[in-house]
């Protein structure tokens, strides 16, 4: 009886586990595959419980399903159009598009399937940034290349079972040898510039003073001009007044001229002269009435 009771309790546990083993849950972010006798019977996306053959009959293999990213650990060397090394940090946001390619190509070894895009990146990448300059390629030409090196990727990874979501790159450096080469041609431009600014100022400057000083000739010219105008008008007006005024008295307008040569000639103390008494310079200071003695 004991005996029945053993066998019958060692054939229900094989039992249950023969039974467990033909069930399995698939979880909502993964694949599974099953397997019958080593080549896949079928793939299934859809959650929830699912039965199979017991082993080894049929097994299963289970693959993320998720939006999974690769970041690049170090920085990749690639070289430009103009020969120059940039450093380049890249990340893919990529997924299982086809499990079961995607288990043909890498089995279920996610390393593997991220170094084969790794490679498949770095192609793609170098083929564009060889066509390119570096400030094409940071700069102003960086969107339409990403767009190429996406659609290469895409195109490549389609066959492995992946789908690559988006290629971005994170950082774009020279290289040490670079940077520096770049600092000293952008010190030599802004040596250039600021030479022509100085060049260009020093014209302006010797323009504008030229024009200053034609401008202060041009002024001093007609400022004596009419200076000139002015003091022959005065004299005119002057000489007009002394006619009227001295035509009016001729004695009294030679007794005054008389004296101003007298002025004229005997200014200071040591002032001397040497003229006839009897001449006609005298006239006035032998008598003043201007009359003969």
């Amino acid at each position: 009886m004991m005996n029945r009771i053993v066998s019958g309790v060692i054939a229900a546990t094989i039992a249950l586990m023969i039974f467990s083993s033909t069930i399995f849950v698939v979880d909502q972010r993964r694949y599974a595959i099953v397997f019958a006798l080593g080549e896949i019977r079928e793939v299934i996306a859809e959650p929830g419980l699912h039965f199979k053959l017991p082993p080894p009959f049929q097994n299963v293999v289970y693959l993320d399903r998720r939006i999974l990213t690769i970041d690049t650990p170090d920085t990749e060397r690639y070289i430009t159009a103009e020969k120059r090394n940039l450093l380049v940090d890249t990340f893919v946001k990529w997924r299982i598009a086809d499990p079961k390619k995607y288990y043909v190509s890498f089995g279920d070894n996610e390393t593997r399937a991220q170094d084969r895009m790794g490679q498949i990146l770095r192609a793609a990448l170098n083929e564009e940034i060889t066509k390119r300059t570096s400030r094409e390629v940071v700069a102003s030409d960086r969107e339409k290349m990403m767009e190429a090196v996406r659609a290469k990727t895409v195109d490549d990874t389609a066959a492995v079972g992946v789908q690559i979501l988006d290629v971005r790159i994170k950082r774009v450096d020279l290289s040490p040898e670079v940077v520096e080469s770049v600092y000293r041609s952008m010190e030599a431009e802004r040596k250039r510039v600021a030479n022509e600014l100085r060049s260009t100022g020093a014209a302006t400057s010797e323009q504008i003073r030229a024009d200053a000083d034609r401008q202060r000739e041009v002024l001093l010219a007609n400022a004596y001009r009419d200076a000139q105008r002015i003091r022959g008008e005065g004299d005119a007006k002057a000489s007009n007044i002394y006619a009227a005024a001295f035509g009016q008295n001729p004695e009294f307008a030679a007794f005054y001229r008389s004296l101003e040569a007298y002025r004229a000639s005997f200014a200071t103390r040591s002032d001397l002269m040497v003229v006839d008494p009897s001449s006609e310079f005298f006239k006035y200071m032998k008598n003043p009435g201007g009359g003969k003695r």
